[in-house]
């Protein structure tokens, strides 16, 4: 099997399977490595599932933007799988003054940028979802937003891909990126060396050591999260659901269970790379799902795991070129917000990637920007 690609993709989370369909579709080669033995082994397979425009940076926003009214309704047919989306409103929720005043902020922001979301009361809130506590005094409410399956749409965007001829190999872990001739040619895991005329770096937190090879940094930090799935119960609401304090966000699934995910605050008592979680992380979290949802009370938890992201210093990701080193693009820092932005983002990378004219503007997503000035 030959070790050359016109492009090199590190890291086969949703990001990386998405890309390598985007540029597969356009006839590129692509080669994808993938340093566990698990394709989405990352975040890809370890977050809440959220599609969600509400609540972003107005840095992120567009993307996601597009991605709801041109990709996300398609993504069914276009794959092939269906990815259990549902788009039936995204509702963040409030109990005190202080909440709702984050609320309105958020609020502000989005409709600045063109984004359908408004201040509701908590009497409209629970004319949406009557399940709601009386203590909710009032939520945003936008009602494009949804969420979809996160490993299927992965694993959808992964078949599709190969199907097309995109390559994947796991359980090569990339130890460097070499330049020839002061462009990124080449990547060197623990067992090959791997030639590419372009190189996209989207392997979450591992994206900064393998970028510090070629003495580029995207400052960036690992955030444990954690995520619970109870039995399956009949449907009752499929909104997805956050709040204004971050007690957590989650939505019912397809086949009935309720899907939650919370930080779990104990990064300080937890080794990078280990995803075990935590008891005293589910238990809060429970709290703080009962205070606004009491009628789950008595649903049992089926499983629990945790998983670490790439949190960036100005909690937006880095998709772009480098000048610094020709040939290199970077796809990190997407700080728990990935999973819903993956789509456009693939979109965009293998526009990137083939020097074709970009579908949105990526100015401000630059690597550089927290250089000084």
């Amino acid at each position: 099997m030959s070790n050359h690609a016109e492009v090199l993709i590190i890291g086969a989370g949703i990001i990386g399977c998405a890309t390598a369909y985007y540029l597969a579709k356009k006839g590129i080669s692509v080669l994808v490595l993938e340093g566990s033995d698990s394709i989405g082994d990352g975040g890809s397979s370890r977050n809440g599932g959220g599609v969600r425009q509400s609540g972003r940076d107005p840095r992120e926003l567009p993307i996601v933007m597009y991605g709801i009214r041109h990709i996300w309704p398609n993504l069914k047919d276009e794959l092939g799988v269906d990815v259990e989306y549902y788009q039936e409103g995204n509702l963040r929720l409030g109990k005190t003054e202080a909440h709702l005043k984050i609320l309105e902020v958020l609020t502000q922001r989005s409709v600045q940028c063109g984004l359908d979301v408004k201040m509701i009361s908590g009497v409209e809130a629970r004319e949406i979802c009557p399940y709601l506590s009386d203590s909710v005094l009032g939520a945003s409410w936008c009602p494009t937003d949804g969420h979809a399956n996160p490993l299927l749409a992965t694993l959808a965007f992964y078949r599709r891909a190969r199907q097309l001829g995109a390559r994947f190999i796991t359980g090569e872990k990339v130890a460097e990126i070499r330049k020839l001739q002061g462009a990124a040619r080449q990547v060197v895991t623990q067992n090959n060396v791997f030639e590419g005329d372009r190189i996209i770096v989207a392997a979450g937190m591992e994206s900064r050591p393998i970028l510090n090879t070629v003495g580029i940094d995207v400052p960036m930090t690992p955030l444990l999260l954690e995520t619970l799935v109870t039995e399956a119960v009949e449907p009752m609401f499929y909104q997805m659901l956050g709040t204004a304090a971050a007690d957590f966000y989650g939505h019912q699934s397809t086949h009935g269970s309720f899907v939650f995910g919370t930080n779990s605050g104990l990064e300080p008592y937890a080794k990078p790379g280990k995803t075990v979680s935590s008891s005293v992380s589910a238990s809060a979290a429970c709290r703080g799902i009962l205070s606004y949802f009491p009628v789950l009370a008595d649903l049992k938890i089926i499983r629990t795991w945790a998983g670490w992201i790439d949190s960036c210093a100005d909690h937006v990701p880095v998709i772009s070129p480098v000048e610094e080193v020709p040939g290199l693009i970077v796809a990190c820092g997407f700080t728990g917000h990935g999973f819903g932005i993956a789509p456009p983002v693939g979109m965009l990378l293998s526009e990137l990637a083939t020097g074709s004219e970009l579908t949105l503007d990526l100015s401000d997503l630059r690597y550089d920007r927290f250089k000084a000035r």
